[in-house]
């Protein structure tokens, strides 16, 4: 794939597809094969409008008032109608990579052919997300059942030329203004358009494509970090022996032992364990970390199954068949997505959890094994990092809030026609705070982890050479290490930047190579 050019065809997206246009504002364009397929399925839609007999999102209204027929004049009326009405949401506006991944995944399904509507309408979508122009969405609306009705109505809405959306300089303005600076047609929706561009899971699969793609890296982060405090505390590496782990097949623990051993090699500090206190056995927050994130990783691989598969589908209702017959169907039921958006943000809430653990042992001068109390250069007079693990308890206390499931509630609507929804969206949108609290979890602990560290080193001991490279890296980007305190919340922010830039796992790796 081109970063600059994704071709939309017939048979889906990919991940990296979704990245490229989400964040980094890849070019969008529709395939001669996709248009076939939409021509072809437009003729039939077409050809049903015309009959008498009448087909649901074609000739009828919508969900409990599916019973009406809608004579032909009243069929375009009809479609804005549906679009303006369904624009519903309310409360903050969503992000903006969040709805051009949102509009991305739903030209991926007009594209597929299965939905009726004609290339034009795919051609206009591809113009706005072109354009960098991104309607604005509103944070509640979507119970994740007939798809993300309102977040994409209101995209819907500013294919039309109305409502509001954000420029590509970041103002709002009305869609029409905006359509008219950069030549973009507004489009008349036709029989089943309005319905075929709001029927489907595209946000809270665009959301949980870009949370596989930030849990990645932040699983291998922590792996890092992991290592950083098993060192500090004196701890054994030889928990991480490979042997170990091939008794207990899961591939994810295997991976994250594997890049725990990876930094620690050559460690001068490392299986210290017996010597100022001695311990049989290190505690659990360190001689289980790789069981505890492999079981992530394992999760992650899972949720990266199901996306791959709705990534491959065509979600909409009533579809068009390869034979012709238009089929009712209960496609854009969320359930599958929003199982995975609710299993993911438990196994961050858990990694989250056991980073906290090994911070606070760091932090105790009666767990830490030498070290000062709260790291600080003067206990007593410095309180060291000691309202840092609050903040990072406070963080982990709001992950495990987050983790609970939104999939398993349900409430009713459309007059008890619609009696089960997956609430995907919702578990989608607190899965994206918690993957930015884990971030921050992680960062405080490399902060701690790598002052202790560096207190290890004056103090004679040899670090492990990627834990020094870490260490250097953390110091060069201007996270400080020990002395007298100082204002923290800047250094921490400064930690937190550079866990999610990536810069963490690329320090390690310049001695370790690679890291899974």
């Amino acid at each position: 794939m081109d970063m600059h050019n994704v071709v939309i065809g017939p048979h889906g997206a990919t991940p990296e597809d979704v990245l490229a246009v989400a964040r980094d504002g890849a070019v969008v364009e529709v395939g001669e094969a996709a248009r076939e397929g939409m021509a072809f399925a437009r003729a039939t839609v077409d050809a049903l409008a015309a009959r008498p007999e009448p087909v649901y999102g074609v000739s009828t209204g919508f969900g409990a008032l599916a019973v009406r027929h809608i004579s032909p004049e009243l069929r375009a009326q009809l479609q804005r109608s549906l679009v303006r009405s369904h624009a519903a949401g309310m409360g903050p506006h969503v992000e903006r990579e969040v709805v051009r991944a949102l509009m991305f995944l739903r030209l991926k399904t007009l594209a597929s052919g299965r939905t009726g509507v004609r290339p034009l309408v795919a051609d206009t979508m591809a113009a706005l997300l072109n354009a960098g122009i991104t309607p604005v969405v509103h944070e509640y609306g979507s119970l994740g059942c007939s798809g993300d009705l309102a977040p994409l109505a209101h995209c819907a809405q500013v294919l039309m030329g109305e409502g509001e959306a954000e420029g590509p300089d970041g103002q709002v303005r009305p869609a029409a203004e905006l359509l008219a600076a950069h030549g973009i047609e507004p489009v008349e929706l036709r029989e089943k358009e309005g319905l075929a561009l709001i029927n489907g899971t595209d946000g809270m699969l665009g959301m949980l494509v870009m949370a596989c793609a930030d849990l990645a890296g932040l699983f291998t982060a922590a792996d890092v970090t992991a290592a950083l405090s098993l060192e500090a505390l004196l701890g054994t590496e030889r928990v991480l022996a490979p042997e170990l782990h091939a008794i207990r097949p899961h591939p994810g623990q295997a991976a994250a032992a594997a890049n725990m051993a990876k930094v620690l090699a050559g460690s001068g500090l490392t299986g210290h364990h017996q010597d100022d206190a001695p311990r049989v056995q290190d505690a659990y927050s360190i001689r289980c970390a790789p069981q505890v994130a492999g079981a992530g990783r394992d999760t992650l691989a899972h949720a990266r199954l199901v996306a791959e598969r709705e990534l491959a589908a065509a979600v909409d209702n009533p579809v068009v068949l390869e034979d012709g017959r238009v089929e009712s169907n209960g496609n854009f039921h969320g359930a599958p997505v929003g199982y995975v958006l609710d299993f993911l943000a438990i196994a961050a809430a858990d990694l989250g959890s056991i980073a906290e653990r090994r911070t606070d042992r760091l932090l105790d001068k009666n767990r830490s094994h030498g070290l000062p109390p709260f790291l600080a250069d003067d206990p007593g007079v410095d309180s060291g990092l000691m309202i840092a693990q609050y903040t990072q308890a406070a963080l982990v206390s709001e992950m495990k809030r987050l983790a609970v499931p939104a999939s398993v509630d349900s409430i009713p609507s459309s007059a008890m026609q619609e009696d089960h929804v997956s609430m995907g969206w919702s578990a989608a949108r607190k899965l994206r705070t918690a993957v930015d609290a884990l971030a921050r979890i992680v960062a405080v602990e490399m902060f701690a982890a790598t002052r202790a560290l560096e207190i290890r080193a004056v103090a004679g001991g040899t670090l492990a050479p990627a834990t020094a490279a870490v260490l250097a890296a953390v110091r060069a980007a201007g996270v400080p290490g020990p002395g007298r305190d100082r204002f923290l919340a800047p250094d921490l922010e400064a930690a937190h930047a550079f866990v999610l830039s990536g810069a963490l796992v690329r320090a390690a790796e310049t001695v370790t190579g690679p890291l899974a």
